[in-house]
């Protein structure tokens, strides 16, 4: 799918309004600098996206690494197009949706369930999982719905749901749990980790709320357990560990703390505790997670990735994104677990007072790093990127500090207008699987294989009759 040049030109005119440059730094005092900020951080992003141009794929950011094209793997274009939704509802700039809409839908694969063939290589449980948790923010936040004809938000979350909740996915290795990588063939599928059963979790909360469908509430408490009984969830310090590979039952637990997994839990279980009226035992876990989640990876009220950020240069391109994630979902705790404001608003401000304090690289002058509790801007050099995960991070730490003015996440009871589809997902197949041998294939079978014997036969003739 190639952008109709006149969206390219409007797009460029809007983005020409929104690049502000301020040398002395950008502003987060009021309602209009944080507006005006974000907006400025968004246009940066967007210059890294090329999918918007002809010839380029809608969706995704350059890469994958592993063919040399870029250092992104797919799933960062999912969260790229998230990070974009929150944007939208947050400050009400619709400048991007189109992009946004055209990216989404043109990663849905053939069978609307985000398992696109050209991504097989790298296509994860947890990648499938970020591009349906923002199918489900499109939902959620009643982000304009695509065409009748084209796959729905709802029903693309729902399909990437049901994919997953299929038992083909849930081994008996570990008692349970979903594997890293979806296809047996890609490396680390051995592995179960807890950012894979983390989407699943999140993903099934979410649509227990918006549908009001227990199944989907099931299934995340089912997934819960299977993490706390393996121990991927600490009992006393609540830190949650990364993940074990099958062959050691999943027993040599990689003990790295990220993040994004302790917020995607988080977030996951606010949301069950909004869905169950307030139950005591998931405000128990939102109240463990929370405290886990401040002490670890907001030292000095600044967002801090603990397992690699203490070594410049030491996080991954992956890494170098989860910030972002954790402001946007602890935002969203506040929303559907309300009495968590007091502990969650002020550490989001400092956070993103500081992020923006060390925008001032670059030739702009307003260029941001990863290192915001170091008070400087830090090269996006050191960590051999081009900054995108950076970029998204700042986009996110300002856009939610404008969450106590938007509505929380809407259900299909309480303004939510986009189609489900609970069958979405049933006819999908984890391993792609051949063509039906045709009467036209066997005929051409039948036909080439005339020809190499009669050339055999041609080339035997040939050297007996000169021998």
């Amino acid at each position: 799918m190639r952008p109709h040049k006149s969206r390219l030109i409007c797009l460029s005119g809007l983005l020409s309004v929104f690049q502000p440059v301020n040398a002395q730094g950008y502003k987060i005092d009021t309602k209009a600098d944080i507006r005006n900020t974000a907006a400025s951080l968004a246009y940066d992003l967007m210059l890294l996206y090329q999918g918007n141009k002809t010839g380029e794929i809608p969706g995704i950011l350059p890469g994958p690494p592993s063919e040399g094209k870029g250092d992104y793997y797919w799933w960062e274009g999912g969260a790229m197009m998230g990070t974009y939704i929150d944007y939208w509802k947050l400050t009400g700039d619709s400048s991007y949706n189109d992009v946004i809409t055209e990216g989404i839908l043109h990663q849905t694969g053939d069978n609307r369930d985000f398992m696109p063939l050209n991504h097989t290589a790298s296509l994860g449980n947890d990648d499938q999982g970020f591009w349906g948790m923002t199918a489900m923010l499109a939902a959620e936040s009643k982000f304009p719905n695509p065409p009748a004809d084209k796959a729905q938000w709802l029903a693309l979350a729902q399909a990437v749901w049901t994919t997953q909740a299929h038992p083909n996915r849930h081994d008996k290795y570990c008692g349970g749990g979903l594997r890293w990588q979806i296809p047996f063939s890609n490396s680390g599928y051995n592995y179960k980790n807890t950012i894979a059963n983390g989407c699943f979790f999140n993903l099934g909360a979410r649509l227990a709320r918006y549908t009001g469908n227990e199944t989907y509430a099931k299934y995340a408490e089912e997934t819960w357990d299977w993490l706390w009984n393996i121990n991927y969830i600490d009992h006393k310090t609540w830190r949650v560990y990364d993940g074990g590979h099958v062959e050691k039952n999943c027993t040599d637990i990689n003990k790295a703390t990220f993040s994004y997994n302790s917020a995607i839990l988080l977030q996951g279980s606010a949301f069950l505790y909004n869905f169950t009226d307030g139950d005591k035992i998931w405000k128990d876990r939102v109240d463990n997670l929370l405290d886990s989640v401040l002490k670890t990876f907001f030292p000095k009220g600044i967002a801090y990735e603990a397992s690699c950020e203490p070594r410049k240069g030491a996080c991954s391109t992956d890494m170098l994104s989860f910030k972002g994630y954790v402001h946007r979902w602890l935002a969203v705790v506040t929303q559907v677990a309300p009495y968590t404001k007091q502990k969650i608003l002020p550490v989001l401000k400092t956070s993103a007072q500081a992020a923006v304090k060390q925008c001032t690289g670059g030739e702009s002058g307003r260029a941001c790093g990863f290192y915001w509790s170091d008070g400087v801007y830090v090269d996006t050099a050191v960590d051999k990127t081009s900054g995108a995960g950076e970029r998204m991070n700042m986009v996110a730490a300002v856009s939610s500090l404008l969450i106590e003015d938007a509505a929380p996440p809407l259900t299909n009871t309480t303004g939510g207008t986009s189609k489900g589809d609970p069958n979405a997902g049933q006819d999908s197949h984890d391993v792609p699987e051949p063509a039906p041998i045709t009467a036209r294939d066997r005929a051409g079978a039948g036909i080439l294989t005339f020809l190499i014997l009669g050339s055999g036969l041609a080339t035997f003739v040939w050297m007996c009759a000169f021998d």
